[in-house]
């Protein structure tokens, strides 16, 4: 009888720690996760043009560091602005 309660106790310990970690990653690791995929087939689709502040007189695009190679984009289809890594 000890042991079979035994068992049962670790099955207790066991569902709870897979629920919980369950719960840790449905509440915050997937949305992040989710967010980014989202992000990433947007910038896929999106168009981005370079702002006139960042050509120079040639023409060419110069993303300067401190804009992280980041600019705005137009999602094809829509009227929604995203910022997008600049991919030349």
């Amino acid at each position: 009888m000890k042991e079979a309660q035994g068992e049962l106790n670790m099955t207790v310990i066991v569902v709870t720690i897979v629920s919980m970690l369950s719960l840790f990653f449905f509440s915050y690791l997937w949305p992040y996760i989710r967010s980014n995929y989202v992000r990433g087939a947007n910038c896929n689709d999106a168009i981005c043009t370079c702002p006139d502040a960042y050509k120079d007189k040639d023409g060419n695009c110069n993303i300067p560091e401190s804009a992280n190679g980041l600019v705005e984009c137009q999602v094809k289809g829509s009227n929604k602005t995203i910022t997008c890594p600049w991919k030349g």
